[in-house]
């Protein structure tokens, strides 16, 4: 059982949603991660902000912490934001320091109990945070397209390259290279106590972290978005299934 992280807006941003319940909310989770863990053998969770970081572990054999917004700047020591500061329940893209608490203890107690871990573009954030890292709060324009204008699903462009390091979990996934997707601005900076870098691309903006010795991976794009099959979603059920079966 893999839980899968989300979104909560008000129902009133739906178009066409009745008028007389817009001001509820609704918890939000992109289909295209359920589907691909189920495709790959696994039982895909929803996790609701409202569920208990350490007790959800115990019931888990993997999370996934997912795209979305940027982390707000005040859980990782930063002085720039490039959102307005509004409520997050009126708009999905700003900041939303309640899902940024539940997903940091989320990490944190994934990791205290040895749950695999995998982080996706803002969830590989998430995962650096979480650990005491630090981010880019807004990536200069340069010779990688990062914050891509291409519709998902799609396997990048030729420019998007990531190089991984020799051993790491990514490079056994891949090999040394691999051409993805790309969308955000922001990117780790200052690596979280234990985390190593396991991918880059040309421009060195770091693309995928990982904790040695550990079930624990980040990513900066999104696997469930690429058009051709990712090992990345076929390794957490796999890592979860490992851990599932050691236990007494």
């Amino acid at each position: 059982m893999i839980g899968i992280t989300g979104r909560r807006f008000r129902l009133d941003l739906i178009r066409r949603a009745d008028e007389r319940y817009g001001d509820r909310c609704l918890d939000s989770y992109m289909s295209d991660f359920a589907s691909r863990i189920a495709h790959a053998g696994g039982l895909p969770m929803y996790l609701s902000y409202d569920t208990d970081a350490t007790e959800i572990c115990q019931r888990l054999s993997g999370v996934v912490i997912t795209g979305g917004q940027d982390v707000h700047p005040a859980f990782w020591g930063g002085d720039q934001s490039v959102v307005r500061d509004i409520d997050p329940r009126t708009d999905p893209m700003v900041h939303d320091a309640a899902r940024d608490e539940y997903e940091i203890a989320l990490v944190r107690a994934a990791l205290e109990q040895g749950i695999p871990v995998l982080g996706v573009c803002r969830g590989m954030q998430v995962l650096n945070v979480a650990l005491g890292g630090t981010l880019v709060a807004d990536l200069p324009s340069g010779p990688v397209s990062h914050l891509s204008a291409e519709t998902a699903p799609t396997d990048g462009t030729a420019d998007h390259l990531v190089s991984f390091e020799e051993g790491s979990i990514a490079a056994g996934l891949f090999g040394e290279q691999a051409m993805t997707n790309s969308w955000h601005h922001q990117a780790v900076d200052r690596c979280g106590t234990g985390l190593v870098v396991t991918g880059r691309t040309s421009d060195g903006v770091i693309e995928a972290v990982e904790l040695p010795d550990a079930p624990v991976l980040g990513v900066q794009w999104h696997p469930e978005w690429m058009k051709s099959e990712d090992p990345t979603v076929t390794w957490m059920v796999q890592a979860a299934a490992k851990r599932r079966r050691s236990l007494p």
